[in-house]
């Protein structure tokens, strides 16, 4: 025989050719092959193993190389194909060489795969089942069982056929297993495991171990139950493993198993004898786990995975008392996926018998569970994150209360970073998962004492920021549904709609943990917390920071999320959940929940709710929804109404809600169907009437807050239709307030885009509203509530006082009375309304005289605040106005002269205040004393003259009405109004009393400084127009200029602006009498009265030259200061103190106006900025100056630089006053020579300026800051109070 072809030379030549042949592909020639050698060389022993090997290489290589080739050879006689397959198979018991035995097995299944027959592999079983039936032990049927095993491998249908028609050779295979050695039963088994995993049998059950006879099987059971107990070979168990997880498939093998072992108990008991003891799979298996093999952990965690699938009550008891969970958790602490899966699964089903807990076993592995999980959430299968979350919340929700897992802060805090690291996980599935374990986790039960605040806030935080960042597709951007696209757009959406649901459940979990440690005290205070929290600014308490981050999440993440998923599609589930935690946060925070509720009503969450209601409750459907839905809106309304309504009125209307709100499930655009049906009286709170109720409250919390849930009309005429139908006979006592005052609020927010309306729902209003025993209960502080009574005259005249007075009442500022911010766009917005009422409707402001008059407190102020508002916003009142207020004024007074001055003077000071702010917006033709206006003056003067002096607060109004009408009343009305004033002794002898007062040397005005500077301004105006008239004097006044001429030189700084104004303006009008009127008696020096005449200065007594001198030194500093209400004032005294030297002695005025210091203080007026240079006060000393003919004033530069800032401003610029005061010096210009004296150019440049200023009355020069002066001591008395 060659090195290539299976030939035996020797016996070769004896053999017929047919049994010969050259195999194998053509290019290479083949292999010459007898088959007839081949028997016979197998059969021989004298041919060694290692020839007999090399032919089975050739063999082996031909049935490669060539398929069919050999197959064709033998098939020339049955007999010899026969033959030579039992003469392979009889060498598996021959030949002891383990090379040469491999090739046989080698050989024999390529050979029967070759031959392509159910015949040779039967025959083949045949003859291994005749072996072992005439063999008396098995031993040397190790190669046997190995080719029977490769055997079942290589033919597909072999384990079926071996199942079901070869019972006599299976019986014998598991009579072989009772052999004591492990690598026949580990080949055994093999064969055994083939023949079980056969697929096929009924529900899922593998068809080899189904149709295994029942005996047999259980047989099979207890060897392999013996064999697992006693292998030591590592591939023998894991065989044995392999068959066992097949038979477990079986329901009635798991069956005999388990129960076996309490069998084999009853055994020993009948057989004493017997030391074997019993089998129980529990504790194989729990060995197996200790054996530190990670494949047979595995495989025995997959083992009890397969028994307690079954039925998990059943069969976990037995594992659990074996402690085999112990075990299983120690198996956590590994890195393989495959071992963590098998291990998770097993705890999964184990978890289900409440004995795992009774036994304490989830206290002992929760510790190997967190750990093991920080480990798993760092690896890349997601299936194993999974469920290794499901387990730990499996755990969380299945432990019993009385025993805590977690009994420290550290414990609590690592499974809480757990929870957080799979929240983080880029798949949803596992930030899922981990959501719902983190519901689990904020039980109250799992909470550590003391409680982790701070972690449960940090997981509601990181779960809520999850939430919003899922990209919710909306229903407008959907792929199309035949792309691959989409399906992966639907998966990721249903995947974020999970995670959302999951979330929602977390948040409702971690309020009701809020809830429940609010109201136990010793969860609520955090006793371990350092006691230098507070110190280090963290005052605020642990819980309420949940609180308000729970209140946070909501609002900011949960209300958007949710409203915007339910825009796709409304979930049942996912809107119960939300509505659930809207509800949690009015009873954790309620101090915030009316800002909260007003948001969520302005946010449609009435339309909102109540539209879910409709959508998915009707019929009956989804009541959990219903519930969560109805009570909310109950809460909100509450919540809303408690702003509005007395305490009464909210527990009366939650009750009638939460028996209307359950069955109400209509949607909004049908409510006015409701509200038109004609409904009996209101008899009980669930009825149709209560509903109409109810929807009226609804409609007004909502349109309070900008949402309108019907269109004005639809709502104005349904309110109408109700109230009318409340009206009709029969129908019972009236609707309880908090229905009137929806209704009231419904008509008049509605008015303005609705038709007017007609007698029969303005009677029945009108009725409505006098059957309330008071309309406070009615009331509601809005503006159209006023506008609505004030637009119809009956409603007005029956209601119209008291929701001023509710109105004024519910006012929390007053309003700023400056004239710089008089504008009603510079009022608050409540002022703003009731500004805009009086403008509209006259009427409210006699109504508004009579709460000054008749109310006491802030209200009275409020009122007489907006009416002084009012007159000083209108400019000059028209002669309407005027004739309107004033009468109700006098009458006022005429009472307060009757009741005495020591009565009602809280009244007495708002009138008098009132009067100032009416007479300074007089317009000139109003200004006649007569009728009304003396009247009012006789009865303010005789009021002023019997207060007391230290009653500033009436007497500072009073004299600043008196020198109004004085200061601004025309020449031929001015005669009687003073000889009444001076005929009055009272007023006088107050007058004199308050001249006498100190003044305090300070720049803030004090009530006594106000009165003193009104007290002044009276004065001048009585000097002034006694004066003119002659009018008799019936008491004089002491008055010591030597005080006034110091206080102006020496003590300015330290003086009110309106103090040294006053005593200017009383100065100003002693000069223009000459310093002789007889209502006067002037000293120079205190106490000394009048001086005698005589000497040098006895024309200008009792002033002197030098009293002159320095009131002009004073009046120089004055205007240099440079202070807008002084400068006028000043100017004024100085024209006056000039035109009194010109007459008495006009070598002094010369003096005085040719003073160095006049040259510097024009000089510093007219360089101050063109603001100060076009000041009417700086145009008007320089008329003064050129009238007394001063050589200071010059063209150039004074003249010239004001002609030139005029003409670079424009005429048109420049105010009223200022006009004037440029008017008046040019005209002086004209009349009068400079020095040196204008040229022509000069001249002609003057006069054009003259021409094309706008023409404008002549005013004097001491009354050009008379109005500003009355407009100024407006405010003198609010500055004092």
């Amino acid at each position: 025989m060659t090195s290539l072809d299976v030939v035996y030379e020797k016996i070769h030549f004896r053999h017929d050719p047919k049994w010969s042949g050259r195999l194998g592909p053509p290019d290479r020639g083949g292999v010459i092959l007898c088959v007839a050698c081949v028997i016979e060389m197998m059969e021989s022993c004298d041919i060694s193993s290692v020839r007999k090997s090399v032919a089975l290489s050739g063999i082996s290589g031909v049935l490669k190389l060539s398929p069919g080739a050999l197959r064709a050879l033998l098939q020339q006689d049955h007999r010899v194909c026969l033959h030579f397959t039992a003469s392979l198979l009889g060498m598996l018991h021959t030949v002891k060489n383990s090379a040469t035995l491999e090739r046989v097995v080698q050989v024999l299944v390529q050979l029967l795969l070759e031959l392509q027959s159910e015949e040779y592999v039967r025959y083949v079983l045949t003859e291994i089942h005749t072996q072992l039936c005439e063999q008396a032990s098995v031993r040397g049927f190790l190669p046997t069982f190995t080719f029977l095993g490769k055997l079942l491998d290589a033919v597909p249908n072999l384990p079926h056929s071996l199942a079901q028609e070869h019972g006599p050779l299976l019986e014998r295979l598991c009579s072989a297993l009772l052999y004591p050695d492990e690598g026949l039963k580990t080949s055994l088994f093999y064969v055994w495991q083939r023949v079980c995993g056969t697929a096929g049998g009924s529900g899922g059950a593998p068809f080899g171990a189904q149709s295994l006879p029942g005996p047999l099987r259980e047989r099979l059971c207890m060897l392999l139950l013996q064999t697992l107990e006693q292998a030591c070979c590592p591939q023998l168990t894991i065989n044995c493993l392999g068959l066992l997880l097949q038979l477990l498939k079986l329901e009635e093998v798991v069956s005999f198993l388990m129960n076996s072992n309490s069998d084999q108990d009853q055994d020993q008991d009948q057989d004493q004898e017997t030391s074997t003891p019993p089998l129980s799979l529990p504790l194989i298996l729990k060995k197996l786990l200790l054996s530190g093999d990670e494949m047979l952990q595995v495989a025995s965690a997959q083992c009890m995975v397969a028994i307690l699938v079954h039925s998990p009550t059943q069969y976990c008891s037995p594992f659990i008392l074996a402690d085999v969970p112990e075990f299983l958790f120690e198996c956590l602490c590994t890195t393989s996926e495959v071992l963590l899966w098998s291990v998770h699964s097993s705890l999964l089903m184990l978890t289900e018998d409440p004995l795992f807990f009774s036994q304490c076993h989830s206290v002992y592995g929760i510790e190997s569970l967190v750990c093991s999980l920080k480990q798993v959430l760092k690896m890349t299968n997601l299936e194993v994150q999974s469920q290794g979350l499901l387990l730990l919340s499996e755990v969380l929700e299945r432990q019993p209360v009385g025993v805590r897992l977690f009994p420290s802060g550290p414990a609590f805090l690592a499974v809480a970073e757990v929870v957080l690291g799979g929240v983080a996980s880029s798949s949803l599935q596992v930030a899922t998962q981990a959501a719902h374990t983190a519901t689990a986790l904020l039980r109250l039960q799992h909470q550590s004492s003391p409680v982790q605040y701070k972690a449960v806030e940090r997981l509601v935080k990181v779960i809520t920021a999850r939430c919003a960042e899922l990209p919710l597709p909306s229903s407008s951007h959907r792929p199309g549904p035949g792309s691959l696209k989409a399906s992966e757009a639907h998966s990721h959406a249903s995947g974020a709609g999970g995670f959302v649901l999951q979330a929602l459940v977390c948040l409702q979990a971690a309020c009701r943990l809020a809830e429940q440690c609010a109201s136990e005290p010793g969860l609520k205070e955090n006793v371990f917390t350092a006691p230098s929290g507070q110190s280090q600014g963290q005052s605020q308490d642990p819980l309420e920071s949940l609180c308000v981050c729970l209140l946070h999440s909501c609002d900011s993440v949960c209300i958007p999320t949710v409203t915007r998923q339910c825009e796709r599609s409304p979930s049942p589930q996912v809107l119960q959940f939300f509505y659930s935690i809207l509800l949690s946060q009015f009873s954790l925070l309620p101090a915030l929940m009316p800002r909260f509720a007003a948001k969520l009503a302005s946010s449609g969450f009435y339309r909102l709710a109540l539209e879910n209601k409709a959508l998915l409750c009707v019929g009956g459907r989804n009541s959990s929804l219903n519930v969560s839905c109805s009570v909310f809106i109950q809460k909100l309304s509450v919540c809303l109404l408690s702003q509005i309504s007395p305490l009464q009125d909210q527990e009366e209307v939650e009750s009638v809600l939460g028996c209307v709100l359950p069955p109400l499930c209509v949607r909004v655009s049908d409510w006015p169907s409701l509200l038109a049906e004609a409904q009996g009286p209101h008899t009980h709170s669930a009825g149709p009437r209560a509903t109409q109720h109810c929807l009226l409250l609804m409609l007004q919390l909502a349109l309070q807050h900008g949402d309108r849930l019907l269109p004005d009309s639809t709502v104005f005429s349904s309110v109408c239709g109700l109230l009318c139908s409340v009206q009709q006979p029969g129908h019972g006592p009236p609707p309880p307030p908090w229905v009137l005052r929806a209704a009231l609020y419904l008509l008049a927010a509605t008015q303005d885009r609705s038709p007017p309306l007609s007698w029969a729902p303005l009677n029945s209003i009108s009725k409505t509203l006098s059957s309330s025993p008071s309309l406070s209960s009615l009331y509601i502080h809005h503006a159209a509530l006023l506008h609505f009574l004030y637009r119809y005259p009956e409603l007005a005249q029956g209601f119209g006082a008291q929701v001023l007075e509710l109105w004024l009442s519910h006012q929390t500022r007053e309003p700023d009375l400056a004239p710089e911010q008089s504008g009603v766009r510079d009022q608050d917005q409540e002022s703003a309304v009731l500004l805009a009422l009086m403008e509209k409707n006259p009427s409210v402001i006699l109504t508004m005289l009579g709460l000054v008059c008749t109310r006491e407190g802030p209200l009275a102020e409020r009122a007489l605040a907006l009416l002084g508002v009012f007159m000083q916003g209108r400019g000059s009142c028209d002669a309407s106005l005027t004739a309107l207020i004033t009468p109700t004024l006098l009458q006022v007074l005429q009472r307060l002269t009757l009741e005495g001055p020591g009565q009602g003077v809280d009244s007495l000071s708002l009138v008098l205040r009132l009067l100032c702010v009416t007479q300074t917006r007089r317009g000139p033709a109003d200004s006649d004393t007569d009728g009304t206006h003396f009247k009012l003056l006789y009865h303010v003067s005789n009021l002023a003259g019997k207060l007391q002096t230290t009653n500033t607060e009436s007497l500072l109004p009073a004299f600043t009405f008196l020198h109004c009408c004085l200061s601004l009343a025309p020449a031929h009305c001015g005669d009687g109004a003073v000889s009444m004033l001076l005929s009055n002794t009272g007023l006088m002898n107050q007058l004199q009393a308050i001249l006498s007062l100190s003044p305090s040397l300070s720049p803030s005005l004090s009530p006594s400084c106000a009165l003193l500077c009104c007290a002044r301004l009276l004065l001048s105006s009585l000097v002034t127009l006694q004066h003119t008239h002659s009018s008799q004097v019936h008491k004089k006044i002491s008055l010591n200029l030597e005080s006034m001429v110091q206080t102006l030189l020496c003590r300015k700084t330290h003086t009110h602006t309106l103090l040294l104004a006053s005593s200017l303006k009383l100065l100003q009008a002693v000069l223009d009498v000459d310093v002789s009127a007889e209502l006067l008696c002037v000293s120079v020096v205190p106490g000394s009265g009048s001086r005698p005449v005589g000497g040098a200065d006895s024309c200008l007594d009792p002033l002197g030259s030098s009293g002159a001198l320095r009131l002009a030194t004073a009046l120089y500093s004055l205007l240099l200061q440079k202070q807008h209400l002084v400068l006028r004032v000043s100017v004024s005294c100085l024209g006056s103190l000039l035109a009194y030297l010109q007459r008495n002695s006009p070598l002094t005025a010369q003096h005085v106006v040719c003073q160095p210091w006049c040259r510097l203080l024009l000089h510093s007026l007219l360089h101050s900025g063109e603001a100060c240079l076009l000041h009417p006060a700086s145009l008007t000393l320089l008329s003064l100056l050129v009238v007394a003919g001063s050589s200071v004033v010059m063209w150039e530069p004074d003249l010239r630089k004001v002609l030139d800032a005029v003409e670079t401003r424009g005429l048109e610029e420049l105010g009223e006053q200022s006009t004037q005061a440029l008017s008046l010096l040019l005209t002086q210009l004209q009349s009068s020579v400079l020095h040196p004296p204008l040229s022509e150019e000069q001249r002609r440049r003057a006069d054009a300026l003259m021409e094309s200023l706008p023409p404008t009355p002549p005013t004097p020069l001491h009354l050009l800051a008379t109005s500003l002066l009355c407009n100024g001591l407006i405010r003198l008395f609010y500055a004092a109070r």
